[in-house]
This record gives structure tokens, C-alpha cells and sequence, in this order.
């Protein structure tokens, strides 16, 4: 942002864009030495947490879409990380599980991602915080109704 451009004149978008590369690089740059990327992280967590999801489970959990979820999962998979089981009613469908190394890789790391949000909410008081985190959540559930379903297709 350029000292001229005030922040109300920046597109929303634009700048919920600039802040969220930030957040990601900072988280990127934090886990470095683990071997994994943020996003992988993402998928990694949301598959231990469950342990058992499928993938589009996973896709909507973390907000990708399947093909970007189906390449993660691959990767985990070939890093040692998660393995797969056919589904039992659906042999085309399979669930993702962690591996042993995946649930230490998440161990070690979840105070790497926490850092980075106690980074941000450094920034602000506990109230600016709240009201951030519903502001974010309420643009989400506006933007995942039914009738923006085609812009995403």
C-alpha cells in the first residue's frame, strides 16, 4: 500500500488477499525445517484431527477444491504422512488416515501455526480479535450460499 492510498480506498478483497500471503509466508517460513508446506500442513491437520475423512471432506474443511486436495493428499501420502483405505460401501471413495510420522509432524508443528496466530492477535486487543474472526466468518458463510455456487464453477 502506498502512503498516498488510504485503506479505505484498497479493494477488500486486495487487501484480505496481501494479508492472508503474509500469514501463509510467515507460517511457511516457521515450518521450514519440517519438510512441509502450509498447505499440506492444512490438509495434514484436518486428516488428524478426524483420521478417517474423505476427500471431500477434506476439500471442504479446508477450503480447497478436490483436484488441489487429491494433489496434497498424494504428496502426504508419498512423504509418508497419511495413507488410504478403500471405503467400504464406495470402493471408489477411501478414507485418509494419518501415519505415525504424520501425527508427530503435526505434534511438533501445531505451536509453529499457534505462533503465528498469537502473532496476529498481538496486533490487536481481545475484542478487535473476536470481531475479526466474525467479520471473516460471516463474508464465509455469505459467500458459501447456495446461490454463488456457479461463480465457483
Amino acid at each position: 500500500m502506498t502512503t498516498d492510498q488510504s485503506q479505505s480506498e484498497l479493494a477488500v478483497g486486495f487487501i484480505m488477499g496481501v494479508s492472508y500471503r503474509k500469514i501463509v509466508a510467515l507460517l511457511q517460513h516457521r515450518l521450514k525445517g519440517y519438510d512441509i508446506t502450509a498447505e499440506q500442513w492444512s490438509v495434514l491437520n484436518q486428516i488428524d484431527r478426524a483420521n478417517g475423512l474423505i476427500q471431500k471432506e477434506i476439500a471442504d474443511r479446508t477450503g480447497k477444491d478436490k483436484p488441489t486436495t487429491t494433489r496434497i493428499i498424494d504428496l502426504l501420502e508419498s512423504k509418508g504422512l497419511v495413507f488410504k483405505e478403500p471405503g467400504r460401501q464406495d470402493r471408489r471413495s477411501f478414507f485418509v488416515y494419518s501415519t505415525e510420522r504424520g501425527k508427530e509432524i503435526i505434534r511438533e508443528t501445531a505451536p509453529i501455526e499457534q505462533s503465528v496466530t498469537d502473532e496476529v492477535k498481538r496486533m490487536m486487543s481481545g475484542e478487535e480479535y473476536e470481531l475479526l474472526m466474525d467479520l471473516l466468518q460471516r463474508i464465509h458463510v455469505h459467500f458459501s450460499d447456495s446461490q454463488f455456487d456457479e461463480v465457483e464453477k
